[in-house]
């Protein structure tokens, strides 16, 4: 399957037009169905580790849940070739199919909680929002992104399903006023991913853009010359999980840091649910105090400031004009690095890929978005 999937991105990248490469499954799905044991020592044998085959290979991950867990009237095994699980096993296979891919720094999980229509509307909006086209009113376009304050102390890991965690560094760069430059070092087990972002603000249609590059380690550390030293460098440890097919990050600020993000804990999560919807699927074994989204006191890009907020030039009080990526939606363009970016979104249970983002508000990127269809 790894084979197969190079075969389609190299040619991606000879590709003149933008494209859309699907992959069926990926490649941390094989975990899902053999033993702890065998995958580690598979991957031993190939000197795999999750970051590439999970993080970087693919730039989005999308797990569409099976009909057998909330629609379960519409599953059946009838006319399935391939399909010879009850219910109940289709469910326990579903679920871990899901948790091989936490972690992914861009993992949507689309559920049942619409008909099949409204589904495949979710997922397709998902994947055009990361690739910025404007789908307008066609599909649905309430899904947002929501941050809440934790109070520690956490609960021990027992308590928690099953998690990944990750070491994160943000780092802010010189950038022009309104817009922000920052570097993301995020990895396990001393394998990264790198991520260099522009925020673009006061684009026409009074849009914010947002530009991805994933790119190596040599270009991080040559770029971590151009830090704002008005900016402390921002360390957390984020722990990835699902609930009730929800998906969380806990973000846990550690030091060193600004006094002021001393013991905090954010945890974040997409929906489209309403507010009394959602509230049945929040973690219940973790003690959130309250909703602080849209929060300039929570806004990752003042949090990070050295000077005293009450003084400074540079706080974000007014969101709508500067405000950290982590704390509204936004346009999102995404490639990896090269001139003619490919980048890769793998859809579980519905991944997908993509080579070749549109040309918008003058920015060009060539990237490789992977998805995969649910077989319901």
């Amino acid at each position: 399957m790894i084979q197969i999937e190079d075969t389609f991105f190299e040619l991606g990248k000879t590709c003149g037009r933008n494209c859309l490469i699907i992959c069926d499954r990926g490649a941390m799905d094989a975990s899902a169905f053999i033993s702890k044991e065998k995958w580690e020592k598979l991957m031993r044998d190939n000197n795999w580790n999750n970051v590439e085959l999970r993080d970087n290979r693919y730039n989005q991950i999308i797990h569409m849940v099976s009909a057998a867990n909330g629609a379960e009237e519409f599953y059946t095994t009838e006319d399935h070739s391939c399909r010879s699980e009850g219910v109940e096993l289709a469910r326990e296979l579903d679920s871990n199919a899901a948790e091989a891919w936490i972690g992914h720094p861009y993992f949507d999980v689309i559920d049942n909680s619409t008909d099949f229509e409204g589904k495949m509307r979710r997922m397709i909006g998902s994947v055009c929002q990361k690739m910025a086209i404007d789908t307008g009113d066609r599909l649905l376009q309430n899904s947002r992104k929501l941050k809440y304050l934790v109070k520690g102390p956490l609960p021990p890991d027992e308590v928690f399903p099953r998690f990944q965690d990750f070491e994160v560094v943000h780092t802010y760069l010189h950038s022009n006023s309104p817009n922000q430059v920052r570097l993301r070092k995020r990895g396990q087990k001393g394998y990264f991913s790198y991520i260099h972002t522009v925020r673009r603000q006061r684009q026409p249609g009074g849009q914010v853009v947002e530009v991805k590059t994933q790119i190596n380690h040599r270009d991080y550390i040559n770029m971590l010359a151009q830090k704002d030293k008005s900016h402390f460098t921002i360390y957390k440890k984020r722990r990835c999980f699902l609930v009730n097919n929800q998906y969380f990050q806990l973000d846990i600020y550690e030091e060193p840091s600004h006094p002021r993000c001393k013991g905090m804990i954010l945890l974040e999560t997409y929906t489209a649910l309403e507010a009394t919807s959602l509230g049945k699927r929040l973690p219940q074994f973790i003690n959130i105090q309250k909703e602080v989204t849209g929060n300039p006191n929570y806004s990752m890009y003042n949090l990070s400031l050295r000077e005293d907020w009450r003084t400074s030039k540079k706080f974000c009080g007014n969101l709508s004009i500067i405000n950290d990526p982590e704390d509204l939606p936004t346009h999102e363009l995404k490639h990896n690095g090269h001139q003619n970016g490919i980048g890769k979104c793998s859809m579980v249970n519905g991944h997908s890929h993509v080579n070749g983002l549109p040309e918008k508000n003058g920015i060009k990127t060539n990237g490789i978005l992977t998805t995969i269809p649910n077989k319901v």
